[in-house]
């Protein structure tokens, strides 16, 4: 399987993972969810998850031509190591978020991770 290939699988596994992450803090609140009570009870976090929902249709959809997307996947790879960062040091600060370090500060590095090692360089995409 190529490179290619294989970034066009993760592009569609992580936008569809995206798309869903209401429904992983409906089942899994102590590792999806940042507050007490029903998911749709904070506003905040219905923000976030209309802005992951969003990302995660632009990742499908990027998954068509990779190299013409670069700069979204790049996006992608920064946005979810510096969120996992900041998740994981207010998980470590607060221990009733302690089950972050298992849920989606974890997910978010394997995201930032294997697209970063997978994503076509900048360089390559303006050739």
């Amino acid at each position: 399987m190529t490179k290619e290939k294989l970034l066009q699988i993760a592009l569609v596994a992580f936008g569809a993972t995206f798309i869903i992450v209401y429904a992983l803090a409906v089942v899994w609140p102590s590792g999806w969810a940042w507050h007490h009570g029903a998911p749709y009870e904070s506003q905040y976090f219905m923000m976030i998850v209309g802005v992951y929902a969003t990302l995660g249709v632009f990742l499908i959809l990027a998954a068509r031509d990779p190299a013409a997307n670069t700069s979204l996947i790049w996006f992608t790879v920064w946005s979810s190591a510096m969120h996992a960062a900041i998740m994981g040091v207010q998980a470590l600060q607060a221990p009733e978020h302690i089950g972050h370090l298992v849920g989606d500060v974890p997910a978010l590095i394997l995201v930032a991770v294997v697209l970063g090692v997978l994503a076509p360089s900048r360089r390559m995409a303006h050739t």
